[in-house]
């Protein structure tokens, strides 16, 4: 499990440039059933094509580094 923590949060590493550079970022909440769940933050909590975000840029990056994940799920933090 720990082995794919290491890759989801690299993953996150190479994404996160892009979504500082509009003013948000991303963190890992959990990770159980190879489902990774993420929390979109800053500005793309409330951006219109957040959803496409987590699926093409997220989702895509996390999978590329740990295909076994099957599924990212973003939850609002407070």
């Amino acid at each position: 499990m720990s082995n794919t923590k290491e890759l989801v949060e690299k993953a996150l590493e190479e994404i996160r440039p892009f979504l500082n550079a509009d003013g948000g970022d991303v963190a890992l909440v959990s990770i159980k059933n190879n489902i990774a769940t993420i929390a979109l933050q800053g500005a793309c909590k409330s951006c219109s094509v957040s959803q496409m975000t987590l699926k093409n840029g997220v989702e895509a990056t996390i999978k590329k580094y740990a295909p076994h994940i099957t599924e990212v799920v973003n939850i609002s933090l407070p």
